[in-house]
């Protein structure tokens, strides 16, 4: 069975068709935050830290790190600070230097700058996965020999130079060539997660059934590993987690292994720790028993986060006190 293998400097995460569900959290983005990114300008990264510890605590196994902020005062007082390539290199080392001194699972290292993967890769300790290269030519010439270098997986996205269809096939025909032309670079299908690409199902009626006939094609005719950005199925729509709700668990089922999605949202975990015990990726049902004294806890007046910290909090104190055990998860 395919198995992508992520690392921190002290946790193993394992993405793949047996395996239970990765969540990759995808909090720490100032694309379309603007509070976030005024405050990275002002060297603030107490949102960042907040950010990062609540995702884990809510379950996320991975953690995405994008540099894309725009300093919109410093680009007025100094003009480099208009070009990505000047200011995501160095900030995203600084994220990912942060991150890492204050939660241990493995990041995925996203920035559409070459410069800023390459410092992100320079900084993280273990294996992180990489955010991404498409099927243009550029783009694999620049992000391939990243890969290769420093031997870590990398999320493919099917679209390329014409941009991104809306036929299935075309985009299964480009994941299809990303997985080829990274071969010819030495890297393992196993090391390739593509990115199927979902569209907002209320701009498309068939946007749904589209993601999970892909997501089968992927699996039985590639043998590789699918993420994709979860919320996009349900822009624009009011009551978006119904709807994303809904579709993780049908996406899971066609063979979808890992989403980028917001993993504080108590409904979309619900769904995936529901899923994940339903296709047998739960032995005994442990982590969905776990996750309903978390749900009782909210019931009670808790938010999804605090809930979800004072579980952890609860269970390092057991195991403290020596009262349990038991073998160590490897995400």
């Amino acid at each position: 069975m395919t198995r992508t293998v992520l690392e921190s400097k002290t946790k193993t995460v394992v993405i793949g068709f047996d395996e239970p569900f990765c969540v990759i959290g995808e909090r720490i983005n100032p694309t379309g935050r603007k509070k976030l990114a005024a405050e990275l300008e002002q060297g603030d990264f107490s949102t960042v830290e907040k950010d990062a510890r609540e995702q884990v605590a809510c379950g996320a196994m991975v953690l995405d790190v994008n540099s894309g902020a725009v300093f919109t005062n410093k680009m007025a007082e100094d003009p480099r600070y208009a070009d990505n390539n000047f200011v995501e290199p160095p900030l995203m080392r600084e994220l990912v230097t942060r991150i890492q001194g204050i939660v241990d699972v493995p990041l995925c290292i996203d920035s559409s700058v070459p410069g800023a993967l390459q410092n992100g890769l320079e900084a993280a300790e273990g294996r992180p996965l990489l955010n991404s290269v498409t099927g243009e030519e550029e783009r694999m010439e620049l992000v391939l020999p990243l890969v290769k270098k420093y031997n870590v997986p990398v999320v493919a996205i099917s679209n390329d130079d014409t941009g991104i269809s809306e036929d299935p096939d075309v985009r299964f025909a480009v994941a299809k060539k990303i997985v080829e032309r990274a071969s010819d670079f030495g890297i393992p299908a196993h090391d390739i997660v593509v990115d199927p690409l979902v569209m907002p199902v209320g701009a498309m009626g068939s946007a749904g059934q589209q993601v999970f006939a892909l997501v089968r094609r992927l699996r039985e005719e590639l043998g590789v590993n699918t993420t994709c950005g979860a919320s996009n199925i349900s822009f624009g729509l009011p009551q978006r987690h119904g709807i994303n709700g809904a579709f993780l668990p049908m996406a899971i089922q066609a063979g979808m292994t890992s989403a980028i999605m917001n993993p504080v949202r108590m409904q979309e975990m619900e769904a995936i720790r529901a899923a994940n015990f339903l296709m047998n990726h739960d032995p005994n049902g442990s982590e969905w028993i776990a996750f309903t004294r978390i749900m009782d806890a909210v019931a009670a007046g808790k938010t999804f986060a605090e809930a979800s910290s004072d579980a952890i909090a609860a269970g390092s104190s057991r195991r403290a006190g020596g009262r349990t055990g038991g073998r160590r998860s490897r995400g």
